[in-house]
């Protein structure tokens, strides 16, 4: 797995738990680290939450090495 594929998912589960602490406390854990969701960091975290979860759409798409090697040899 390429780094850009690890950093991505890293973000992505990051704005996945943020959004589960808002609906399950209230609690938007980003905004309260930053100063507010107008914040500019805030919003920048958030610009790249949704960047690195359109990245791993592509990962769907992606043929698993393995199983190209094991098709290769069958």
């Amino acid at each position: 797995m390429k780094a850009i594929d690890r950093i991505a998912l890293v973000l992505a589960i990051i704005g996945g738990l943020n959004w589960g602490c808002v609906g399950i406390f209230g609690l938007d854990i980003v905004a309260a680290l930053f100063g507010g969701s107008a914040s500019g960091v805030s919003r920048l975290v958030y610009v790249l939450v949704c960047l690195s979860a359109i990245w791993c759409i592509t990962l769907f798409f992606r043929e698993d090495p393995v199983e190209r090697t094991a098709r290769g040899n069958a």
